[in-house]
């Protein structure tokens, strides 16, 4: 039987990020933004407490992409998303395990947040975040590591949320995974990111070697096709495209089959805002969904456990990884195990590129986690940066009691998360 736990505290604080570089996708441009931090601290059953941490940016615009709202407002979204899921967290009596506790509220957080106009997939973010941290103070408090904990199910994931799946399917799923002890990075170009000549896309010393990109285009055809048939070096991409993710609309994509154009490896990102988006893109074309651990992490080990159980014969069916706005410290390093256990042998990585290394973090937060992974990080000139080699990430280091993580970040060294805001500036550029 998995471990039964209940919930003592949950606090947020948060930390300015400023980018290396600006990134622009859809009408935003980013120059900086807030990552947050989530301190659980639970009791579990015949064990005791234990304290667990997860991290994440507030990213503007790409949770709710609704043109009325500005990208001050999507973050205020995320925050207030927080806020509801930490009052239905901890308003449950008694003990249970952590996907128990999940399970009991996603319902009510997406009711609750929708009744305030906040979408779905913002709506998601707060048990998103305070799922990852209860689950690391449970690794931490057992004590077992991510791979090998979850490979025994500690988190007690079931199928009540996912009525195609039977709970032999999932406990079957998580005992044959294995942690992959390398990840291929995948390295994003943005809108307005160079791609040819020093310091371009194209250059080594900017890319670490990555052979995987991922390129972002703007929804306008001309423009995009003059992009595409203007740089030499993205001539031959048809011959070597992987997959196409979320072309559509998420308001419209359930409504919108791919017909023909499913002869194409399709997947779906914006769109996966609840339980039962895979098997809907399934039936619309789409053969694959995306994985971050923003959206949740059991939901990305639901989806990778139904694509096991549909990828038989001549179909596949597989999961992504898609996150490049994972930070140095707790943020890549718990989406970065999540994917090497569902199985995703390269994800999107670019955190690194946009900001350097671990940023404005205390120097003595950043030494910390060198000395606890020294095989994930590098002293690079004056910073402490991804340890990227023939354009890999390595796991082994996250293979410790915890939540892929040896340390927790210095909390002396950040702010209690932000209110909501009522005035909210409308530029584009933040």
């Amino acid at each position: 039987m998995p471990p039964r736990l209940s919930l003592r505290d949950i606090s947020f604080f948060e930390r300015p990020v400023r980018f290396a570089r600006p990134f622009r996708f859809g009408a935003v441009v980013i120059n900086a933004a807030s990552q947050l931090f989530v301190r659980a601290e639970i009791d579990i059953e015949r064990k005791g407490s234990s304290t667990g941490a997860s991290a994440e940016l507030l990213v503007p615009k790409w949770f709710d992409k609704r043109g009325d709202l500005s990208p001050e407002q999507t973050v205020d979204e995320l925050r207030r998303s927080l806020e509801i899921a930490r009052g239905l967290y901890l308003a449950g009596p008694g003990f249970d395990t952590a996907f128990g506790l999940h399970a009991a509220r996603i319902e009510g957080q997406i009711e609750a947040c929708a009744k305030e106009d906040i979408a779905p997939l913002a709506a998601a973010y707060g048990p998103a975040e305070i799922d990852k941290a209860i689950l690391d103070a449970l690794l931490r408090g057992m004590p077992a590591n991510f791979f090998d904990g979850m490979a025994a199910n500690i988190a007690g994931v079931d199928a009540r949320l996912s009525s195609d799946l039977n709970d032999d399917n999932v406990a079957r799923f998580l005992a044959g995974s294995r942690r992959l002890s390398r990840i291929a990075i995948r390295h994003t170009v943005g809108l307005d990111d160079p791609i040819e000549g020093k310091g371009g896309v194209a250059d080594k010393e900017e890319n670490a070697g990555a052979r995987y990109f991922k390129l972002k285009l703007n929804g306008d055809p001309p423009r995009d096709a003059a992009r595409l048939k203007g740089d030499e070096v993205l001539r031959p991409i048809a011959a070597k495209l992987l997959y196409i993710e979320q072309p559509m609309p998420r308001d419209i994509m359930r409504t919108s089959p791919l017909g023909e154009l499913a002869s194409w490896d399709f997947i779906i990102d914006e769109a996966d805002d609840s339980y039962d988006a895979f098997p809907v893109a399934r039936a619309l074309g789409y053969r694959g969904i995306s994985s971050k651990s923003c959206k949740g992490l059991y939901k990305s080990i639901i989806n990778a456990t139904r694509a096991a159980k549909w990828g038989t014969g001549d179909e596949k069916f597989f999961v992504t990884g898609e996150d490049l706005t994972c930070q140095a410290g707790l943020s890549v390093q718990q989406d970065t195990a999540l994917g090497a256990l569902i199985g995703i042998t390269h994800a999107e990585r670019n955190g690194h590129h946009y900001v350097d290394g671990f940023g404005d973090t205390p120097v003595g937060e950043a030494e910390a986690f060198l000395a606890a992974h020294p095989g994930l990080y590098e002293r690079h000139e004056n910073s402490i940066r991804l340890a990227i080699h023939d354009g890999q990430l390595s796991t082994d280091s996250l293979a410790s009691p915890g939540f892929a993580a040896n340390v927790h970040p210095d909390w002396s060294a950040m702010t209690s998360l932000q209110r909501p805001k009522t005035k909210i500036a409308q530029e584009q550029s933040i």
